[in-house]
């Protein structure tokens, strides 16, 4: 027949009582003090009521079987009342273990640090985007002198440039970009002729659709809407590029190396903006001409040859010239920052979708506001 469980000495359940000894009051401890029971005690806040303020409380751990960190809780529990009510702990009259773990706890729990967040006035915040910014520039623009000092190695030979690099870059950035690039010039010209023709027909002058057309696609449209494009298209993916090689380490090893990342990455990207916006740009003016030929013949009493000259006539070299250099800089413009967006990014894979949108965004706003400063020092110039 199977004996019934009593409790034993060595598993009794934790216990304490105070009492007066001769020199004070003396805390006794008994039982099994196991954490993993889960029937450790907790100290009233009026546990040491009975003993005098002042005095120094003794401990008697005789009684006591085994006992853990639970134990500890424990003491550190008696520690903080007698603290509040400025009773001294006799740890000597502990065990080495337990004495030297009790040490280690403070008497007080520390108190959580209060954070003071001062919100900043708005000077500061001004202060600190235009600080950020004028960095960002000097960044861009150090960048960029070492991209141009790159540049001028690699036509003597010296560069840590590979050409086929350059050659791919371009081919991305070149050929495989002319149908977008087409299809929306085509596009804005004739969106142009359109709303050109449904007014200047209502005073017989239609036939200055041509220059209407002209005028904008080789000045202005076909320049901005091509770097607009080559932005949101290459530029991002300049980015994406670049940050994804900087959560692989792969920027890391090639600094490890001593590989100059602004030659070996970012000079070839640049250098292919500025090859083919310059083309692209003309590619852009002709497809653009070509859709507001297509709407201006079939809506306008005008004859092809008719257009051609108004065309021809409507605008000079200037224009193209002073276009063409637009157009360059924009190119530099988005690789700079594009590269730097995606040198800049973070580790993780939400990192290289933000550097990618963040360069789209930066790059179509800086080439329109580019294009502002290029129209007043048009205005100045004459052009």
């Amino acid at each position: 027949m199977q004996q019934p469980d009593f409790p034993t000495k060595d598993t009794a359940a934790p216990d304490w009582h105070l009492s007066s000894g001769e020199s004070g009051p003396v805390l006794t401890l008994q039982g099994s003090w196991m954490a993993r029971t889960g029937n450790i005690p907790s100290f009233p806040g009026n546990g040491l009521d009975a003993a005098p303020a002042g005095s120094t409380l003794a401990f008697d751990t005789r009684a006591t079987t085994r006992w853990d960190t639970g134990l500890i809780a424990f003491l550190w529990d008696v520690k903080r009342v007698g603290h509040d009510r400025h009773i001294t702990l006799d740890t000597q009259s502990l065990p080495a273990p337990m004495r030297q773990l009790l040490d280690l706890l403070p008497d007080v729990p520390a108190d959580k640090p209060t954070s003071h967040k001062k919100r900043p006035t708005f000077l500061e915040v001004i202060g600190a985007r235009t600080l950020n910014g004028l960095t960002e520039i000097g960044t861009v623009a150090e960048l960029g002198a070492m991209t141009v000092k790159g540049g001028f190695l690699a036509l003597t030979g010296r560069s840590r440039m590979r050409f086929v690099d350059l050659l791919t870059d371009t081919t991305n950035a070149g050929p495989y970009a002319l149908l977008i690039v087409g299809i929306v010039n085509f596009l804005v010209g004739a969106i142009l002729a359109f709303v050109g023709a449904v007014e200047l027909q209502k005073f017989a002058a239609g036939i200055y659709v041509a220059s209407l057309v002209g005028i904008a696609m080789v000045r202005e449209m076909a320049a901005v809407m091509t770097a607009i494009i080559m932005a949101g298209r290459t530029g991002g993916s300049y980015a994406a590029r670049i940050s994804t090689m900087q959560g692989n380490e792969e920027i890391d090893a090639l600094n490890v190396f001593g590989i100059p990342t602004s030659t070996y990455l970012i000079l070839p990207a640049v250098l292919s903006l500025v090859i083919t916006m310059p083309f692209l740009y003309l590619y852009g003016c002709l497809v653009g001409m070509l859709g507001g030929f297509v709407v201006a013949i079939s809506m306008l009493d005008i004859t092809a040859a008719g257009y051609f000259h108004q065309t021809v006539i409507s605008f000079g070299i200037g224009q193209f010239i002073f276009a063409f250099v637009k157009s360059i800089v924009f190119g530099a413009f988005i690789g700079l920052t594009s590269c730097r967006i995606g040198l800049k990014a973070g580790r993780s894979a939400a990192d290289v979708g933000i550097a990618a949108t963040r360069a789209v965004v930066v790059g179509i706003v800086g080439v329109i506001a580019i294009d502002a400063i290029f129209a007043v020092i048009a205005d100045v110039v004459g052009i």
